[in-house]
Order: structure tokens, then sequence, then C-alpha cells
């Protein structure tokens, strides 16, 4: 496959998934199998002895040296992407970090990536904003054209099963009136095929079939994160995947995120303390979202319960999966889920 000035074998984007849960390891044994394999940014520094002190800076170094380790991992096969949430703070600093490190592409969601091609323009990075919708497709082509003159180099489209944070309101999710991926690929493709962008489905792919079910329809590839924690090479603490492991499906729940958006978790007993009106403040907030109220607004650190689950701490860890979780039943190898995902290229 090619995408711009970047050569790939598979048509699948191992999904960003933070805090540490996809780092240099995940995303470059994704990419040596000819995947694109993603680091997530967020809080990748959050084992730096400084990251207390200057959260900033121990990210800005952690991500460059996950993305060197990504590479070197690689090979030189597939591609090694960063995830960059539009709701941090530092986006800029990160974005440029990205691309001094050589990273190959910048995916980014959890908001609208308005100035995303500023920072990738004449680099060779390519840049993929993250949307729901037709609507979010279009908006954002007209927008980059009329500011940058560049169009995506392509599109992630997020449907309503992935997991974390959620492009949809409580209500879509809840009352099922949220659009199935069918239906928006569907209005993203009047978008985008005349543009030729390609876009990768997300959000509740799985299997081979439903690899093979959006690619008939036109999309390019696919997007999956879940299954990659219960893999030996993902960057989580073997409790966070055992987490997942045993999660049935009436483990898995919405939940209403600190930043204001919904999101999909596992039920732990941080959930459940918090449904009791406890709360999980930060040791210290290092301002790392945007949108994340201060003080004694915020019921839960969602950055330390995250780095908490990351590290394997079941009792104060927030994990999040996406909604075919309880459908995993085993840890795995990266080149097992791939073969399975995409069999014809490990023939």
């Amino acid at each position: 496959m090619r995408i711009g000035n970047k050569e790939f074998d598979l048509p699948v984007i191992q999904g960003g998934m933070g805090v540490g849960v996809s780092l240099g390891n995940l995303a470059g044994n994704v990419a040596k199998n000819g995947g694109i394999g993603v680091i997530s940014s967020v809080n990748c520094g959050y084992k730096e002895p400084d990251f207390e002190k200057d959260s900033l800076g121990a990210n800005l170094r952690a991500l460059k040296n996950e993305i060197a380790k990504a590479r070197e991992i690689s090979e030189g096969n597939g591609l090694v992407a960063v995830n960059l949430m539009c709701a941090v703070t530092h986006y800029e600093e990160y974005a440029k970090a990205t691309v001094e490190a050589g990273a190959d592409a910048i995916i980014s969601g959890a908001g609208l990536p308005i100035k995303l091609p500023a920072y990738t323009k004449d680099t060779g990075t390519l840049y993929a904003p993250v949307i729901s919708s037709g609507k979010a497709a279009d908006l954002l082509v007209r927008q980059y054209m009329r500011r940058f003159s560049m169009l995506p180099d392509f599109f992630v489209l997020e449907g309503h099963l992935a997991g974390g944070h959620l492009g949809f309101s409580r209500e879509e999710l809840e009352s099922g009136s949220a659009k199935d991926n069918t239906t928006i690929l569907k209005e993203v493709l009047e978008v985008t095929e005349p543009l030729n962008i390609p876009v990768f489905v997300a959000g509740g792919v799985f299997t081979g079939e439903d690899v093979e079910y959006f690619m008939n329809l036109g999309a390019a590839g696919v997007q999956l994160g879940t299954r990659f924690i219960a893999t030996k090479e993902c960057d989580a603490h073997e409790n966070f995947k055992n987490v997942i492991v045993k999660a049935q499906k009436e483990d898995i729940c919405l939940i209403k995120s600190p930043v204001g958006m919904p999101a999909r978790a596992v039920k732990t007993p941080l959930l459940t303390r918090l449904a009791e009106g406890k709360t999980f403040g930060p040791k210290r907030c290092s301002n790392c979202l945007a949108a994340c109220p201060k003080g004694d607004k915020v019921p839960y650190c969602i950055s330390r319960a995250l780095i908490e689950a990351v590290n394997g701490n079941v009792e104060e860890g927030l994990f999040f999966t996406g909604a075919n979780g309880e459908r995993i039943t085993g840890i795995q190898t990266v080149k097992e889920v791939l073969s399975e995902l995409y069999p014809k290229a490990f023939e």
C-alpha cells in the first residue's frame, strides 16, 4: 500500500492507546510486521524521573525516544505513527517533536485538528484527522484547503464501538441512535472518493471478515486498538492485559471522562468507588488536558488513573476497552493478531 511518499504492507493501523499502553515496543512490532504502529503521546513520559516536576519536558523527551525505539524494532518495515489528542495542552509542541523525531504520520482526534497541517506541511510526515461523521470530513477538507492548500493524507473514521474517548454524545450511545460504521463510511466516502483520500475504519473491528467487509465498501483499511492490548508486545503491565482478557460483556460500560466526553472502559474498583461519590484527584496537576476541570471540580484525575492502569494497579486504574473487549480470551503475539486480520499477507 502507498499513501503519499510512504509504503507499507498491511491495511491495518494499531490504534494509539494512552497512557503508555502503546509505546515504542508495540508500535515497532506492528510496523515490523507491515502495519502502521501508533505511539500514544499522552503523558508518554510518565516513567521519566522528572515527570512530576516537568511533565512537558519529560513527555517530549520520551516521545522522541519511543519513536526511535519503534523505528529500530520495525527494521524499516511498515510505518511508525503518533497519536495526538486535540484535547491536550501544548499540542503544537507535541506535533513539532513528532515531526522532528521522524515519525511517518500523525493521527489526531479527540476534537477537530484544525491546525494540524501547519506542523506537517513540507516535512514528509503524513497527517490524518480522526472523524466520526461525513460532516466532520467535509468541514476539515474545506478548512485545510482554505487555510493551507492541503488535503488530509488519510482519515480515520472512528465509530461508536471504539474504546476510550468517543466522538458521540452519551445520549446517542445509550439510546442506540448513533450511526453505525457502515452508514458513516458511505457518508465519508462521498467526501473523500472524489479527492482520493484513503479512509481507515475504526471502532468494533475485530476479525479478518470485518477487514474484508469494510474494504469491500471502499475503505483503504482498518484501525483497531483493544486486540493489541492483549499481545505479548504491548507496553502495558500484564495486569492490564489480564483485565481485558477476563472482561465479560457486562463488565464493559460507558463512563463520563473529566474532559466531558463519554468513554468506554472496564468496570473496576475505581469506577465502583466513583459511582459511590468518592473522588480520585491528582497528586499534582500537570495541566495535561485543556478541557479538564481543575481543583475540587474534577471527580478524578484521568491521567493518574490511566497511569495506575498501565502500571498494573487494578484497584485504582482506569482500563479503556472497545465494545468487543469481551471477545478477547487470551494473549497473542502481534504477528498472530495481524495474520488473523489479513491472512493473505502471511501465506
